[in-house]
């Protein structure tokens, strides 16, 4: 398996490095290899679908045979690699978050405006559109068919509204569905420990 953590501006956007949201720091490389048999139908495919980084540990685990801990957001890539496609039920967006705060530099806190823990964004990126929160600042949406560059924001235009609204209502879902699920699959009883691990999707 062959991955990144990240992607780099190299001058798009006028950045340098990783940072803000635009694709070019997020949509990263994922190769793999499945030496196994039944990895037969999916080889030499490129999958168009959405995946996340939080994809690979499960991946992993399955090769071996281990369950995924409920704990964990993501979800095996074997079906991409055994049949060719995805469950019907796999993700329609990509999602990330991006905190830009400097330990050291409040710099940023100041010309913004914000404090040290406002300095955040979460993204929900879709084939066509992409929105973007920021925990103090204004909200921005772009019609990725219409504007790749992601330069023009719709997110006051009217005829955007209804969709805006849905984007931020599946950001605010995904928030949700992903918070802190550690210990929210156990029970304790006077007949012990009783865990119940339900699917998310």
């Amino acid at each position: 398996m062959f991955t990144s953590d990240h992607g780099e501006e190299m001058g798009d956007h006028w950045l340098l490095g990783k940072g803000g949201y635009f694709d070019g720091s997020y949509h990263i490389p994922l190769i793999i290899r499945d030496p196994r048999r039944a990895a037969d139908p999916g080889r030499g495919r490129i999958v168009e679908d959405f995946t996340e980084s939080v994809d690979v540990m499960p991946t992993l685990l399955a090769s071996i045979g281990i369950e995924a801990p409920a704990a964990c957001d993501g979800r095996s890539l074997a079906p991409f690699l055994e049949s060719g496609s995805g469950p019907a039920n796999w993700r329609t967006e990509a999602h990330w978050e991006y905190d830009f705060r400097s330990a050291t530099d409040p710099e940023r806190e100041v010309r913004l405006g914000l404090t040290a823990h406002q300095c955040a964004l979460n993204v929900v990126r879709g084939r066509r559109y992409k929105y973007v929160h920021f925990t103090g600042l204004p909200p921005l949406f772009f019609d990725l068919l219409r504007d790749p560059g992601e330069t023009s924001n719709r997110v006051d235009d009217p005829a955007c509204q209804s969709l805006v609204l849905a984007y931020a209502q599946k950001l605010l879902s995904w928030r949700m569905n992903h918070d802190e699920h550690a210990l929210t699959h156990i029970a304790l009883t006077s007949q012990g420990p009783i865990t119940r691990v339900s699917p998310r999707y």
